[in-house]
């Protein structure tokens, strides 16, 4: 009951403290409210973007390890023409990792390059193209909304063939059925035989903005020998990646004829290699957030102080009387930290407020899905609390030691 009856009070107290001094009151928790605005937006934005980026790596497969030319994630220790002077990954190599390992149920090779599309008047330039073997389907995860994937035939050969990524189709198409029609894809006429169903983008990231063709179709457009090609291999059931991943290593390094004792002349990751990158970069920038989000918070602190400071001042005769009374020092102390925690909730509640509102404008203008995760909320809340609690310390501990004679004389 008595917990009741201090929580009542010092709400009372600090809606008064609200509606008697507007001004000073908001002006003082201005800080807070921008504080928590600060934190929390850059928590929930960082938060939605590192999970969409996470997603979008993950659905590559996480039983699938990637051999490449240069690292994911670059080595500070290895100078950079080392990584130059290695050969690219081959089909090759590719054919001979299928054939020889026991650990690899499919794999793949691919690279990535740009060019103009174009159907009659609509035109896409600098649009991704990705050139794919036959089996690329089979370790990494897509969806064809309509149409089909590339026949062995059409792989082999290196047909004029093409499926579109969602965006790409409804660009070029408008309202029309892509399937069967011809585009020019870097001034070469190739057949749409299938569409990809709609991703959505992470950091404008995504299969929706592509044109997928066959290898052998993709040497011709691309007209480079530096292709910087991927091999992509997926481990075979109840085969670990590690397994996976030093079964290729020395199959590589048999095809390559490296000695003993030699540097690896590639890289081979796997998916937890990026995803772990990421958590670092996205943490890093989470402690910037917190550092000016802090400042904010600083001020805001010392405007709740003022406020205390101010509210013990105006009230010492009631302090006096209270004691009086026979009211203890935990009481008036526990008294005054409420309402100190009550003024800087309802700062903090205020800037999460202000978070909430900024993601329902940022929704309906960008296709990126931002949330608000009830984590964020808790964690804005418990620093309002801890604010309160601290820039209210002080004022409430001074309340709490007044001499009740003397505070019952003061005017």
């Amino acid at each position: 009951m008595l917990i009741l009856k201090l929580l009542k009070e010092s709400f009372i107290f600090a809606i008064n403290s609200v509606i008697v001094n507007k001004v000073r009151t908001i002006l003082s928790l201005l800080g807070i409210t921008i504080g928590i605005f600060s934190i929390i937006s850059v928590l929930t934005v960082f938060d939605s973007l590192e999970n969409s980026i996470k997603e979008s790596f993950e659905e590559l497969g996480d039983d699938v390890v990637f051999v490449t030319k240069w690292p994911v994630v670059g080595n500070p220790n290895m100078p950079w023409w080392k990584y130059w002077n290695r050969p690219q990954p081959s089909e090759r190599e590719m054919k001979e990792i299928q054939k020889r390992s026991g650990a690899a149920e499919f794999s793949a090779a691919f690279f990535n390059f740009n060019r103009n599309i174009k159907f009659r008047n609509n035109t896409i330039e600098n649009s991704g193209v990705l050139a794919v073997t036959q089996d690329y389907d089979k370790v990494i995860f897509f969806e064809i909304h309509e149409g089909r994937y590339f026949t062995p035939v059409e792989s082999n050969a290196g047909r004029n063939v093409a499926i579109l990524g969602a965006e790409i189709a409804e660009t070029l198409f408008e309202s029309l059925d892509p399937l069967g029609k011809e585009i020019k894809v870097g001034g070469r006429k190739c057949v749409v035989i299938g569409v990809l169903k709609k991703e959505g983008s992470a950091m404008g990231n995504s299969n929706d903005q592509l044109v997928m063709v066959p290898l052998p179709f993709g040497k011709t457009l691309s007209n480079s020998r530096n292709l910087n090609m991927t091999i992509a291999v997926k481990a075979a059931p109840n085969v670990s990646n590690d397994v996976l991943k030093d079964e290729i290593t020395g199959i590589l390094r048999a095809v390559r004829s490296q000695k003993a004792g030699e540097e690896n002349s590639f890289d081979v990751s796997e998916i937890s290699v990026v995803t772990n990158y990421i958590d670092q970069i996205f943490r890093i920038i989470g402690i910037v957030g917190w550092i000016i989000g802090g400042f904010s918070l600083l001020v805001g602190g010392f405007g709740i102080a003022n406020i205390m400071f101010v509210s013990v001042k105006e009230r010492t005769n009631q302090i006096g009387i209270q004691k009086a009374l026979g009211a203890k020092n935990y009481f008036i102390l526990t008294q005054f930290l409420f309402e100190s925690v009550f003024l800087s909730l309802f700062g903090g509640i205020l800037g999460l407020l202000l978070v909430y509102s900024g993601i329902l404008i940022a929704r309906q203008n960008i296709e990126f899905s931002i949330y608000l995760t009830s984590a964020n909320v808790v964690i804005g809340l418990v620093v309002s609390v801890v604010i309160g609690l601290v820039a209210g310390f002080i004022p409430a501990w001074n309340a709490s030691r007044l001499d009740p004679v003397v505070a019952m004389r003061s005017v």
